[in-house]
């Protein structure tokens, strides 16, 4: 051996690493290996809308290209492009947000919740998440060396957060309450009565609520949508939105956050954000320029999205129910379904073979956390018609061959 050689080590990853999953991405690699040996797979995994029948509205475009040709191509602001932060505020505003005293704009939702975190939780302190939970939250804790303290969803009552079990978790080492409304992964919205609670707890307990609204222009019944931070303008509360899902431009990566409450609690909080804000430079500079455009330009696009999400919606709460060992409170918001499924195998068991099987494409519960003894996989209903009846035929046919 070469002496050279003799020093050569394998080079681990950190530990904390264990904690990180992101099922999601995960899966889709098995799927890449099927399409090269020739299958064609249904795709029923990721919440990107411009891999289906939808299209970005073309005065976003436009509002970019011209952007980019008036030379917005360098560094913008830290917190992001004047215009662009009054839009938001006055969008905020319209929804009955108060106590407004910040706005930034970030690289999508992920980068505002990352920053946020990391703005606010030490080492060994813990954030409520909700159980399923979208993976980003656990994944930024186990980086920051925290906990995620999962409270349970009720899929009996509509995959509303359990308030009791929220109020047992709340400990001394509690920071802040992540709420995902409209959920991903169960596309649940949360009656005004649930989310009044849970800005009462947070008020009792001094915790800061992350409200992850970037779903809330796809409600898909009649009901609207009620801003967590409406109901609380004392209590400090960063709202996230975006682009990426209600505009269909998730590769644009154009989020942002909105800081309300009380002046003086949160003012030294939004010192520490507005520190890592600076650290990072920017967010995407000429996308920023479609923020306007967006909220106060035509919204034409949404009657067609939300038509064929309802369409959609309903066709894979009607499959779900009419396969046996499988059963699915149907979602309200968004565009994904957390069906349950009574089988032997596990849940990631069940999605592996049914996609080399069937060449249907899901994500298994376990990848989004679930209550004990609970097995679920989660459907992106973005496809088409065709496409998900499809689907749903195979997946039926394969529950009924292994299953029945």
């Amino acid at each position: 051996m070469s002496k050279s050689l003799e020093h050569l080590h394998v080079v681990s990853a950190a530990s904390r690493l264990e904690n990180v999953r992101y099922a999601i991405r995960d899966m889709a690699v098995l799927a890449e290996q099927l399409t090269r040996e020739g299958h064609t797979i249904l795709p029923l995994n990721i919440g990107d809308p411009l891999k289906f029948d939808f299209s970005t509205p073309p005065h976003l475009i436009a509002a970019v290209e011209k952007a980019m040709r008036d030379g917005c191509n360098g560094y913008a602001p830290s917190q992001g492009i004047p215009e662009a932060l009054e839009a938001i505020r006055a969008e905020a505003e319209r929804s009955g947000i108060r106590n407004i005293h910040n706005v930034f704009l970030t690289a999508g939702v992920s980068e505002a919740l990352d920053i946020c975190l990391t703005a606010l939780v030490n080492a060994g302190e813990n954030v409520l998440t909700p159980c399923p939970d979208y993976p980003l939250y656990s994944a930024v804790l186990a980086k920051l060396g925290a906990q995620p303290n999962s409270y349970q969803l009720d899929e009996d009552n509509f995959w509303q957060p359990d308030l009791e079990d929220i109020c047992r978790k709340i400990n001394s080492g509690t920071r802040a309450i992540v709420v995902s409304n409209p959920n991903n992964p169960t596309g649940a919205v949360y009656s005004r009565p649930t989310l009044e609670r849970i800005a009462e707890l947070a008020r009792q307990h001094n915790l800061v609520i992350f409200a992850d609204e970037i779903y809330n222009k796809l409600i898909l019944d009649d009901e609207p949508h009620t801003p967590l931070a409406a109901l609380a303008p004392d209590v400090p509360v960063v709202t996230f939105n975006g682009l990426s899902k209600s505009y269909l431009v998730p590769g644009w990566r154009v989020g942002w956050g909105v800081v309300s409450g009380s002046g003086a609690d949160v003012k030294p909080y939004i010192e520490g954000i507005h520190q890592l804000l600076r650290a990072r430079l920017c967010s995407n500079y000429p996308q920023q320029f479609a923020v306007r455009p967006a909220l106060e330009g035509p919204q034409d696009h949404f009657a067609m999205v939300r038509a064929k999400l309802r369409q959609r919606r309903d066709l894979t709460v009607s499959a779900c129910r009419a396969t046996p060992h499988m059963s699915c409170v149907a979602p309200r918001g968004a565009f994904y379904a957390f069906p349950k499924i009574d089988v032997p195998d596990s849940d990631e068991q069940f999605v592996k073979k049914l996609l080399v099987e069937k060449h249907v494409l899901m994500v298994h519960g376990t990848g989004f956390g679930q209550a004990p003894g609970t097995k679920h996989v989660r459907i992106v209903f973005l496809p088409d018609e065709a496409t998900l009846t499809r689907a749903y035929e195979g997946m039926r046919a394969f529950i009924m061959e292994h299953y029945a």
